[in-house]
């Protein structure tokens, strides 16, 4: 993989087996050199987990069709209903005749079911959806970071974590994935532009995601990272408690 198109920046990385990162570099009034990601899990029932902005839709696609055709999809999901994780839901369902989106069923509720173009195939906490040789998990997550439909997917078999917008590290030039400190740098970033709701059950649910073991933590702004997810989420409720 690598560079799929050199105007934009857009890249594509496998940051585990089967698991392709797709990543666009932009400028961010306010917030400087950010990135955009976007994850695509290739097997039977290809996943694209978040769909970049609506504008951003001719990359994101162009880099998918460097893995699979992108007629292939079958599930379109997301952790949230943001620009950035959906914003070009309908874009996708255009070019994928049988995939749905894939949520929460929170955001079905409230959201989907109306906005999307197909009905929403939704995710109780804790049911778990077969891809072929992969499988992902749906965790609500409400309000962490943010939204009352908030929730992520975590894929079993390579122990990945598809954690939205948690640990988004600003900056441009980053690796795709990473074994360095991420905690300090999206800190640092939170506490210049304060995303977090602040819930008070942020402990709770960060240890329900621990508990799942994660080995490769795939943030949708920033770097990917590999080591011991479970004791980087904890150090992030102690962060936030703090």
């Amino acid at each position: 993989m690598g560079t799929t198109n050199t105007q934009s920046g857009t890249n594509v990385h496998e940051i585990a087996d089967g698991i392709y990162r797709i990543s666009t570099p932009v400028a961010i009034d306010g917030a400087g050199s950010f990135s955009f990601n976007q994850y695509l899990v290739a097997d039977d029932e290809p996943l694209l987990f978040h769909t970049g902005p609506r504008r951003m839709f001719p990359l994101v696609r162009e880099a998918v069709a460097s893995v699979l055709p992108v007629g292939t999809l079958r599930h379109v999901a997301f952790s949230h209903v943001e620009a950035d994780e959906c914003g070009a839901l309908n874009e996708w369902l255009a070019v994928a005749p049988q995939a749905a989106p894939l949520c929460g069923t929170i955001a079905a509720m409230v959201s989907i079911a109306d906005l999307a173009d197909r009905p929403p195939r939704a995710l109780a906490d804790g049911e778990t959806l077969a891809l072929g040789r992969h499988t992902v998990r749906w965790f609500d997550a409400p309000h962490l970071p943010h939204g009352w439909d908030c929730g992520f997917l975590a894929e079993d078999s390579t122990a990945t974590l598809l954690c939205g917008d948690l640990f988004t590290q600003g900056g441009d030039g980053l690796p795709a994935l990473t074994e360095s400190d991420i905690l300090a740098p999206s800190e640092a970033f939170r506490g210049g532009m304060d995303y977090f709701s602040h819930t008070r059950h942020a402990r709770a649910l960060l240890e329900k995601l621990a508990a799942s073991g994660p080995s490769t933590l795939a943030c949708m702004h920033g770097s990917a990272w590999r080591g011991d997810g479970a004791a980087l989420l904890r150090a992030l409720a102690d962060s936030l408690a703090a």
